[in-house]
């Protein structure tokens, strides 16, 4: 199992909240780290935007990430959402077998 940290952004505080405790109840994250709102600035649609966004970090699995990057398609409100996983290869060992353990699906 290789333990995975996925970054994706939300447009609220709100969103970020509901949709951090389903992954979290669906065991598709282990965690979810909400952070503070951000500025940030991008091109879409060939203009230069500024938007307040609330990002969020998700621990999971290698395993878990293809039902994971589904539900975030399927739930978040943009049409196009930053959905970026970084592979975690150092960390205490300790730690990344309860992410593999709570990012198991129940029988």
């Amino acid at each position: 199992m290789t333990p995975l940290l996925v970054l994706t952004t939300l447009p609220d505080r709100a969103a970020a909240e509901l949709l951090a405790r389903e992954l979290v109840e669906a065991r598709l994250a282990a965690c979810v780290n909400i952070f503070a709102p951000c500025r940030s600035v991008y091109r879409w649609q060939g203009i230069v935007e500024l938007a307040d966004e609330v990002p969020i970090l998700i621990k999971t699995s290698d395993a878990r990430y293809p039902a994971l990057e589904a539900a975030i398609r399927a739930r978040h409100p943009y049409a196009l959402p930053e959905v970026v996983a970084l592979p975690l290869t150092r960390g205490l060992p300790e730690y990344f077998a309860w992410v593999a353990s709570e990012t198991t699906p129940c029988s």
